[in-house]
């Protein structure tokens, strides 16, 4: 794993100085209690998270709000993101709320914080598969078993009444990206994270059975969520405060400014197509973060993964012994628009 250091300059400083224009600084960073640690680490994958913009664009923002040892710590996309935050090895995670909740309900200490969009997933299924009911019998791809996709994928075809071990064949993809094998007829469908949806749009292949940016009722609630460590939230409640200021911001300025924010990420590294950042950004929901309970989200989810035995917490389980809403709430009011 590696540790990438923003240190260098953000476009030369005109980009930072244009973000903070449009997404507003603090008017006066010592009317506030000082920062406890100006140290943060975030996740970032190998070959960039498209949907992460908000967090990738939070490191200058971060830097203004007196942080100096900005950290994006650095991962192959083969290792989930709770395994990198149990370890200890980030202080922040951006992750799906089934993870957070398996986390929660096996004892890692750490505390969901807020919402940050909805609207990143979406089911690709050939031409003849209309709806997700008819994935019964079919070969659906995944890269490993209860992982995220495999977990996104078992939720949904139980919640229409089809049973995950038994009514679908699940095909390993393994080294192989999913479109590849999609693409090659060898998986009649797969859960497509960007760029992937977009890209096979751009060939017109296969066809989108559920977004859960538009599809009730996954549309309805959160599938990014920000967490911190237990241990990060208590010793540096400021700190975090601000971490998570930032974030949102950021957030903001996503759906103010899509086309900003999708030269910024792709001139800083952080994923390599500016036309996928792009659209990524038109698609998913970087606004409902305002909008949105984050803790129905974790209930609605809670309550699917104990239906199929995923988990055994109740909601109020998860929800009190993982989550801790002070900060958004006050940042909603400090926020408003």
């Amino acid at each position: 794993m590696q540790i990438m250091q923003t240190r260098r300059r953000f476009l030369a400083g005109a980009a930072m100085a244009g973000a903070a224009g449009i997404v507003g600084l603090p008017e006066s960073l010592h009317a506030e209690p000082p920062l406890e640690t100006t140290t943060v680490r975030l996740p970032r994958w190998v070959g960039g998270a498209y949907c992460w913009a908000g967090a990738y664009i939070a490191g200058e923002l971060m830097r203004a709000d007196g942080f100096t040892d900005i950290r994006y710590v650095e991962a192959d996309k083969s290792v989930d993101q709770s395994e990198w935050i149990a370890r200890g090895e980030t202080d922040f995670s951006v992750n799906f709320p089934p993870n957070q909740i398996a986390s929660i309900d096996a004892g890692v200490p750490i505390k969901v914080l807020t919402g940050l969009h909805s609207g990143c997933l979406e089911l690709i299924a050939k031409e003849s598969i209309r709806s997700v009911t008819d994935l019964r019998g079919k070969r659906v791809g995944v890269d490993g078993f209860n992982n995220s996709r495999h977990v996104w994928l078992s939720l949904m075809s139980a919640y229409v009444g089809l049973d995950p071990v038994n009514d679908i064949q699940w095909v390993l993809t393994e080294d192989v990206k999913p479109t590849e094998l999609f693409v090659q007829g060898k998986i009649d469908a797969f859960l497509g994270t960007p760029p992937q949806p977009q890209e096979l749009r751009a060939k017109k292949i296969g066809h989108t059975i559920l977004n859960n940016a538009v599809d009730r009722p996954w549309s309805q609630y959160f599938c990014c969520m920000i967490s911190a460590t237990t241990d990060y939230v208590n010793r540096y409640p400021v700190a975090t405060k601000r971490v998570l200021r930032s974030i949102l911001k950021a957030a903001d300025l996503c759906v103010s400014d899509p086309e900003r924010v999708a030269q910024q990420v792709v001139d800083r590294d952080f994923v390599p197509s500016y036309d996928y950042a792009l659209q990524t950004l038109k698609d998913i929901r970087y606004d409902r973060w305002r909008d949105f309970d984050p803790e129905d989200s974790l209930r609605f989810y809670t309550l699917r993964m104990q239906e199929t035995g995923m988990i055994k917490s109740s909601p109020q389980q998860i929800i009190a012994n993982g989550t801790d809403w002070r900060f958004l709430d006050e940042l909603k009011r400090e926020l408003k628009t």
